[in-house]
Formats: C-alpha cells, sequence, structure tokens
C-alpha cells in the first residue's frame, strides 16, 4: 500500500509539473517526506508505531493533501473537511493518550497520574494539535495568498461595526440573499454578486476545532477506560492498534541510565 501511495503522489506530481502548478507540485514533495515520518519516529525514537495507526496516518495525509488540495476534494466532495478533522481529533488523543502514560510507567519518573488526569491530558494534547494546524492554515491564507480556511456564505449574523450609534451593540442582519463585491480579480476590475454574506474563514476554523473537540473527546475517554482496565473489554484492542508503544529496549536502557550510580 505504501508503494502504492508513493507512486500514485509521483505521478500527480509529475502532472502538476507538466502543467506548471509548481506549488502544487512541493506539495507532493512534502508528502513523500511525510510519509517518511513514521518509519523516523520507529527508528530514532525507538517508538513502536501498530500497523493499523501507520495505515491510517499515511492514508490520513493523502487524504488532506494529494486528494483535497490538489484534486480539490475539500471544495468538490462534502465533508471531506470535517472526516478528516475528526480523525486527526480522534488520533492525536490516541498519540497523547500513549505518550502521556509512557511516561506515567516510567521508573524514571517519580509522579504517577490517575487514568483521568492522563485522559484530560490526551484531550489537551489533541486540541492543541488541532489548533496549530488552524495557525498553520491561516498563515497560509495570510501570507502565501492560499484559502485553506475556506470561506462559507450566510444568510444572518451579528455585527458591532455596522451599529448606526457606534455604540457596543450588535445589529443582526437577517435574510441576506445578496452582496455584490468590487475588487480586483488576477488584477482586473470586476463586480461578483453573491447569494448571501461572505464569511472569510471563521465558520470553517470553529467547525474544524468543534469535529476535533468530538474526536479528541471520544478517544479520551476510550483513554480512560483502556488505562482503567489495562487493555481489557472492546476499547482495549481498538487502542491496542492505535496507540504507539515505547520499544521495551529503549525503556530499558533509559531506566538503567537514571538507576545507575554517578562516576
Amino acid at each position: 500500500m505504501f508503494l502504492t501511495l508513493r507512486l500514485l503522489v509521483i505521478g500527480v506530481m509529475i502532472t502538476q509539473i507538466a502543467e506548471g502548478n509548481l506549488y502544487n507540485a512541493v506539495e507532493c514533495v512534502l508528502t513523500l517526506f511525510l510519509f517518511m515520518l513514521p518509519s523516523f519516529v520507529e527508528r530514532r525514537i525507538k517508538i513502536d508505531l501498530p500497523d493499523t495507526l501507520e495505515v491510517i496516518v499515511v492514508l490520513l495525509i493523502f487524504a488532506a493533501v494529494i486528494l483535497g488540495e490538489i484534486q480539490e476534494y475539500f471544495v468538490n466532495v462534502r465533508g471531506w473537511d470535517t472526516m478528516l478533522h475528526t480523525i486527526n481529533g480522534f488520533l492525536a488523543g490516541a498519540i497523547g493518550i500513549a505518550l502521556i502514560d509512557i511516561l506515567n510507567r516510567t521508573e524514571r519518573f517519580h509522579f504517577k497520574m490517575s487514568p483521568a488526569f492522563v485522559a484530560l491530558m490526551a484531550f489537551c494534547f489533541s486540541m492543541t494539535v488541532g489548533v496549530v494546524w488552524e495557525f498553520y492554515e491561516y498563515g497560509m491564507d495570510t501570507f502565501f495568498r492560499r484559502d485553506m480556511q475556506k470561506d462559507t456564505l450566510v444568510a444572518t449574523f451579528n455585527s458591532v461595526a455596522l451599529n448606526p450609534e457606534g455604540r457596543n451593540v450588535p445589529v443582526v442582519v437577517t435574510d441576506i440573499s445578496k452582496t455584490v463585491i468590487y475588487g480586483k480579480v488576477n488584477g482586473v476590475e470586476t463586480e461578483i454578486a453573491l447569494s448571501g454574506y461572505l464569511d472569510i474563514g471563521i465558520h470553517d476554523t470553529m467547525k474544524d476545532l468543534l469535529v476535533n473537540f468530538i474526536g479528541a473527546s471520544c478517544m479520551s475517554l476510550l483513554g480512560y477506560v483502556h488505562i482503567k482496565r489495562r487493555g481489557e473489554g472492546p476499547s482495549g484492542q481498538v487502542l491496542k492498534n492505535l496507540m504507539p508503544t515505547i520499544e521495551a529496549s529503549a525503556l530499558e536502557t533509559h531506566d538503567a541510565a537514571h538507576s545507575a550510580p554517578p562516576d
């Protein structure tokens, strides 16, 4: 599967170069490097990633960059972005639980965290990853003229800026059937009529964080049950295929180094 995905990415990259889309070609190169990330983590950090987790991570990268951005699934497939952010929140929660649980079970650390606290920290870790990603999207839109934070047409909104008295009291604008934008599109003066008010990214950002919240919450709950029962039951089987574990040799090396007497 990894070989097939790499060949597909290389094929898309060649196509984008032939069409003169150098930005998309660079994204393909970045995708190939990201495909190597799971193997790098296993070799250099000595953390064992379950095969299921590796497959999902690689498919998630392919679905986001190649299908979502280059093949325009984010625009043409309803709910594509929402699905990816939900899965991301779920996986980031699993990784957060695994990392904290590894520290919690290592003898070199002199404190132990309760299952509820581990689940809470995993939830915070997942939400932080989601927030940082939204920062990345905003930065790309601001500095590189992309549109990763997709716009939304809305029929109603509240605004203090439109208060005729200049007060800090929002006015409610409803039943917006048409707005007109006057400006330059690719350097050409253009008038664009829209069937609603154009929101610039805020709805997309908040929706992404909301579904990340849902994914993180579900994983944190599963993680709490998993740690409480130590892998027993259905939740344990699910998380066993999703949670990274530190290699026994690496753990023994760390503990031995910590317990060795000073020279």
